[in-house]
C-alpha cells in the first residue's frame, strides 16, 4: 500500500487552535548540526533557504492540558515576523498563523507528536502583520 501523503500536510488554523491562540515571542530556530564551538547559526528552511522563526503560543482551549498548551509554530521568513500588538493591560497577543501545515512524528519515547509550520502571522480576522527589521548576526 502506498501512502498518498508526503511531507507537511496542510491545516486550518480554526482546526488546530479552534478557541484561538495567544503568542508569547518569536525566536530564532537553531541549526544544531552547524551551531558548533559557541557559534549558534540560525537553521534555514530547506526549500527556501530563509531562517527559520519560532513564534511561541498558548492554545486558548481551557480544556488542552497544562503541559500540551505552550506551542512552537515554525515559520520560514527572509525577516523576523513580527507580533500583533498585545491587549490593553495584558501581555497576551492574539494571533492566527496563514498557510498552516503539520507533521506527525514519534518522539524518542514512542509518544505521539506535531511539529507545526505557517507561512505567517496576522492579527485575527485582520491583515498579515509585516516583517520586522532584519536582526543583526540571525542567520
Amino acid at each position: 500500500m502506498s501512502v498518498a501523503i508526503k511531507g507537511a500536510i496542510p491545516v486550518r488554523f480554526e482546526d488546530v487552535f479552534p478557541h484561538g491562540a495567544y503568542a508569547v515571542n518569536v525566536t530564532p530556530v537553531l541549526d544544531f548540526e552547524r551551531s558548533k564551538g559557541g557559534a549558534q547559526v540560525q537553521a534555514r528552511d530547506r526549500v527556501t533557504n530563509d531562517p527559520v522563526w519560532a513564534v511561541e503560543v498558548y492554545d486558548a482551549d481551557s480544556e488542552v492540558r497544562h503541559q500540551d498548551r505552550s506551542v512552537k509554530v515554525k515559520i520560514a521568513a527572509a525577516q523576523q515576523p513580527v507580533l500583533p500588538d498585545a491587549m490593553p493591560g495584558l501581555p497576551f497577543r492574539p494571533i492566527e498563523f496563514e498557510g498552516m501545515t503539520v507533521r506527525p512524528y514519534v518522539t524518542d519515547k514512542g509518544r505521539l507528536a506535531y511539529s507545526y509550520s505557517a507561512r505567517g502571522v496576522k492579527t485575527p480576522g485582520g491583515k498579515p502583520a509585516p516583517a520586522a527589521a532584519s536582526v543583526k548576526g540571525q542567520g
